[in-house]
C-alpha cells in the first residue's frame, strides 16, 4: 500500500519562540521520500530532529518573531517495523493521566463493562464510546479530558480516544494515544486514535470510525494529547493562521471493526 501525506502550517510568532513540531511520520516507518522545510521571510530555518519515545520524531525550531511557513511531505510504501514493547510501557499506560482520568471513571467503567476482559472488553468499550458520543467539530476545549467528554457526550477524535483510553485503563488494560495521518478521513486533519495492549500486542481502535485503521500512519505516541500535540510553543505567543493536512492511499480497504489491527 502506497500512502502520501503532507502538512502545511502558517504561523506568526510575536517574539522569539521555541517551537516543537510533531508532524513527521514515526521512525519505524520507511519513507520513499520525505521533506520538511521551515521558512521565514524567504530564509530557511533549521529544524533539529529529536528522538522521542516509541519512534516519535520531534523537530525543534528556534524561531525569530514574524511569519513562519512549515511544509512537510512523505511518501510511504509498505508496512512499518514493529515497535518494541517494554515492561515499563505496561506499567505506565495503566496509570491515570492529564486527559485520561481513569481513576475518576473507575466505578463507571467497572459497572458498565463488568465481567469483560481482553478483546471482548476492547470491542465493548470502543462500541460504547462510539454510540454514546456525537462527533461535533469545535465542541471541545483544549483542556477537556475524558470526564468532561463523557459529561458533554460529544467531542472530536482526541476526545473519543481519551474516553476509550480512560475506560480501558480503569480495567487495568494498558492504553495510549497515537496521533496519525489517516487516509480516508473526513474532514481531513491530523487524527487521534487509541492503542490498547491486548493478546500480547498493541492494537489500534478508533471509536469515531472515520477512517480505515489499515491505512493510518503513526506520528506520535504517548499517555494522551499532552504528549502528542502536533505543535507546541514556549517563550512567546504564536498564532496558527492556517493549516492544511492531506493523507492519500492508493487503496482504501474496508475496516472490519471486529478485527484486531496493528498500526503499520
Amino acid at each position: 500500500m502506497k500512502r502520501t501525506v503532507s502538512a502545511h502550517l502558517e504561523l506568526h510568532a510575536f517574539d522569539r519562540a521555541d517551537l516543537v513540531l510533531s508532524i513527521a511520520v514515526a521512525g519505524n516507518i520507511t519513507t520513499q521520500s520525505e521533506t520538511l522545510t521551515v521558512v521565514q521571510n524567504g530564509v530557511e530555518l533549521e529544524a533539529r530532529e529529536i528522538a522521542g519515545r516509541h519512534e516519535t520524531r520531534l523537530h525543534r525550531i528556534d524561531a525569530p518573531p514574524g511569519p513562519i511557513t512549515i511544509d512537510y511531505e512523505a511518501v510511504v510504501e509498505g508496512r512499518a517495523r514493529p515497535i518494541v514493547t517494554e515492561e515499563l510501557d505496561i506499567i505506565e499506560y495503566r496509570r491515570p493521566s492529564r486527559y485520561a482520568e481513569s481513576d475518576s471513571l473507575f466505578a463507571i467503567s467497572r459497572a458498565e463493562f463488568k465481567g469483560l476482559s481482553g478483546k471482548p472488553l476492547l470491542d465493548a468499550v470502543t462500541s460504547w464510546v462510539g454510540t454514546q458520543l456525537s462527533y461535533v467539530t469545535g465542541s471541545s476545549q483544549p483542556t477537556d479530558g475524558a470526564v468532561q467528554t463523557m459529561l458533554k457526550r460529544q467531542g472530536v477524535c482526541r476526545d473519543f480516544a481519551h474516553l476509550v483510553i480512560a475506560l480501558l485503563r480503569a480495567h487495568d488494560v494498558p492504553a495510549r494515544l497515537v496521533s496519525v495521518y489517516a487516509p480516508g478521513l473526513q474532514p481531513m486533519d491530523f487524527h487521534a486514535v487509541a492503542e490498547a495492549y491486548v493478546e500480547g500486542d498493541w492494537h489500534v481502535v478508533d471509536a469515531t470510525s472515520l477512517a480505515p485503521r489499515e491505512t493510518m500512519l503513526r506520528i506520535a505516541t504517548g499517555m494522551d494529547a499532552s504528549e502528542t500535540a502536533f505543535l507546541s510553543q514556549h517563550h512567546a505567543a504564536v498564532n496558527l493562521n492556517r493549516m492544511n493536512v492531506t493523507a492519500v492511499a492508493d487503496s482504501l480497504p474496508s475496516d472490519d471493526v471486529t478485527e484486531l489491527v496493528t498500526l503499520g
